[in-house]
């Protein structure tokens, strides 16, 4: 079984290497379909309440982007790796196009700080709830279409035929590395047949820049096919979809960052204030405050819509205030969510620590990559947020939402627990050290799954 299945990834893989045109108009398609529910709606009026995804365009659009596009984006890459980014993303498209004729710069030094990804998630994160870029098709423009435009402004400055937005600087490109490496293929390389090639060596352009001699896991690899069969020592071969955390993947401090204040902690605030009295009680003690010192002006909602939210036509305008109280309820969800989720790595990397004191550190990070199932449905389950509303608009019966959603949140908890304990069980010390560090890695996991209680069956 195992062999037939290695031979039909091996012939998928070779496929689209073989089919490199063909897949690049199925790209060029996407960027069509892509920019027209883009820019078509922020033309157009906005929709009124008894709008309809069967009559109007802008709720087409918003079912299109929310609903269904980065939720299952998102579902995609355990499942395939980062096969979205190599065949169908508009950005790492148009990036490359842009590198193919732009001025091939060198990659700057700035631009490989290791904590872009991190950071352009979070602001990316908490931008789109000061702007409302669930509900509003302006907003949309502005946050992917200002990352579409600095995507092919990167590509046409830098690197020649690369995709070194995609590398460095995408908001998103951090979270599909993670997610990518529980995928149950990737390309494997072998080390021997590239040192002692039997077949013509045609050259190969990796835009995704990833070193190919090297390439141990799929977090980076774009899955083009591009590299199959290259010296005859790179092949799309079949794996365990815990093989990457448990033996490949040694983590890094900025991933850990995204893991346990990013995905764990920021999302989680930015999905979870619109529903919360604690977010409501926050901004009315804020506002008592303010006025008991004659302090107005954070009260007002003169802000532009691209700051924060301001459609007064439909009576949806933030204030000062507002966008103050969204920034402190992320960063509270950050520092309470995340930071017990990362005690709790640090607690258990001294119960059960490395063989050598030099390692502590990245052995920390190496458990952290445990988390990744449970950070990935968090996000999952805030984007499919939407999808149920606007089902729900459209009609919808959802009496099966509840218990799908925490199933789907029980088994990812579950596959954390049980990838930490293998990771566990590489280092060295007694079984009672093992579970007592066991125990606390799951308590670290409880503040995270209250906050999905709190959101779906008290608020």
């Amino acid at each position: 079984m195992a062999a037939v299945l290695g031979r039909a990834t091996v012939r998928i893989a070779d496929f689209l290497r073989d089919h490199a045109p063909l897949l690049r108009k199925l790209q060029w398609g996407i960027v069509a379909i892509y920019a027209f529910l883009l820019i078509v709606p922020a033309l157009l009026p906005l929709p009124d309440n008894a709008a309809s995804v069967f009559d109007n365009l802008t709720v087409v659009a918003q079912f299109a982007f929310w609903g269904v596009w980065w939720p299952f984006v998102l579902v995609s890459m355990p499942i395939l790796g980062r096969a979205w980014c190599g065949w169908l993303c508009p950005e790492g498209m148009l990036t490359e196009w842009a590198s193919e004729r732009g001025q091939g710069h060198a990659i700057p030094k700035w631009m490989r700080w290791g904590g872009w990804p991190f950071v352009a998630f979070a602001i990316t994160t908490v931008y789109g709830q000061l702007v409302s870029v669930y509900q509003y098709p302006l907003a949309v423009l502005a946050v992917l279409g200002g990352s579409t435009l600095a995507a092919m402004a990167v590509g046409w400055r830098y690197g020649r035929s690369k995709r070194v937005w995609c590398k460095y600087l995408c908001p998103v490109n951090g979270v599909f590395t993670l997610l990518a490496k529980l995928a149950p293929w990737h390309f494997k390389v072998d080390e021997e047949a590239w040192r002692h090639p039997v077949i013509r060596i045609q050259p190969v352009n990796c835009a995704p820049l990833v070193p190919l001699r090297h390439m141990k896991g799929s977090g980076d690899c774009h899955v083009c096919g591009r590299c199959s069969g290259y010296r005859g020592a790179i092949a799309l071969t079949p794996r365990s979809p815990e093989q990457e955390i448990v033996h490949v993947a040694d983590g890094d401090p900025w991933q850990t960052a995204l893991i346990c204040f990013g995905l764990m902690g920021i999302a989680v605030g930015s999905f979870l204030w619109s529903a919360s009295p604690w977010f409501v009680t926050l901004k009315q003690w804020a506002a008592t405050w303010l006025v008991e010192r004659d302090i107005m002006w954070p009260l007002l909602d003169n802000a532009p819509w691209f700051v924060l939210t301001h459609y007064p036509e439909v009576n949806d305008s933030f204030s000062w205030l507002d966008g103050a109280a969204i920034l402190a309820f992320a960063a509270g969800a950050a520092a309470v969510v995340g930071g017990a989720s990362f005690a709790s790595l640090w607690l258990v990397d001294r119960i059960v620590p490395m063989r050598e004191p030099a390692t502590r550190l990245g052995g920390l990070h190496k458990l952290a990559q445990a988390l990744i199932p449970s950070a990935g449905i968090g996000v999952f389950l805030g984007l499919s947020a939407t999808t149920i509303s606007l089902l729900q608009h459209e009609g919808m019966g959802t009496r099966w939402v509840g218990p799908v959603r925490f199933t789907l949140l029980a088994l990812a908890v579950l596959w954390s627990l049980r990838l930490a304990w293998r990771v566990l069980a590489l280092r060295p010390g007694g079984a009672a050290r093992r579970v007592a560090a066991w125990a606390v890695f799951a308590a670290g996991l409880a503040p995270f799954c209250w906050a999905w209680v709190l959101f779906f069956a008290l608020w």
